[in-house]
């Protein structure tokens, strides 16, 4: 998985970085240790069959962490392995995360992969510590990078968490169904709709 997650970041670092987005692997320690997360959640996925494509970074939980719906209150719980936390994290917890760790905790199979369309972090300008919507040319640039890390794992399955991933996946040819996202009120629907689908 190291070659594939090699590819997975230099594309990453190709998708463009307005001056309200953050990418989250840069040059720094905070960066550094971000990318040594992402690296071993790779690692530890084994053969997942289905992608559960969100939306963006939250600023609570994978700017902390670098990992997709892990916050530093699920480093702390140990739901991966060898995963690093910043001496000062920006936040404790993060609401989605702890959504779709206890949903997946009766999942069967390997786990899904959880990946961001947009793999930069949006946020209002001049807070980072906010989240926005990330904008249809930001989806569009983004991607190329979830339908590359798709054929890396051998995904046979891509679901969108929210409308904006399903939407992109649209846009190229590439049929998903959607689920509610966890965030603002759809945690007990985003819940159950990924039951269904593991039942399926």
């Amino acid at each position: 998985m190291t070659d594939a997650a090699d590819e997975i970041l230099r594309m990453v670092v190709g998708v463009p970085v307005p001056p309200d987005a953050e990418h989250l692997y840069g040059d720094d320690p905070l960066g550094r240790l971000r990318e040594r997360n992402l690296r071993r959640y790779f690692e530890q996925l084994g053969e997942p069959r289905v992608l559960l494509l969100a939306e963006a970074p939250g600023w609570r939980g994978m700017c902390v962490t670098g990992v997709p719906f892990v916050s530093a209150r699920e480093v702390k719980a140990g739901v991966l392995d060898g995963l690093e936390l910043p001496d000062d994290p920006a936040a404790p917890w993060e609401a989605s995360s702890a959504v779709v760790w206890s949903t997946l905790a009766g999942w069967r199979g390997p786990l899904p992969l959880a990946w961001p369309i947009y793999p930069h972090h949006p946020f209002v300008a001049g807070d980072p510590h906010t989240n926005r919507t990330p904008r249809p040319g930001e989806v569009r640039a983004g991607t190329p990078v979830a339908l590359a890390l798709a054929r890396a794992f051998g995904i046979e399955t891509i679901v969108a968490v929210g409308r904006k991933a399903q939407g992109a996946l649209a846009a190229e040819g590439v049929e998903a169904d959607a689920v509610r996202h966890p965030a603002q009120g759809g945690a007990r629907q985003f819940a159950e709709q990924v039951a269904r689908l593991n039942r399926a």
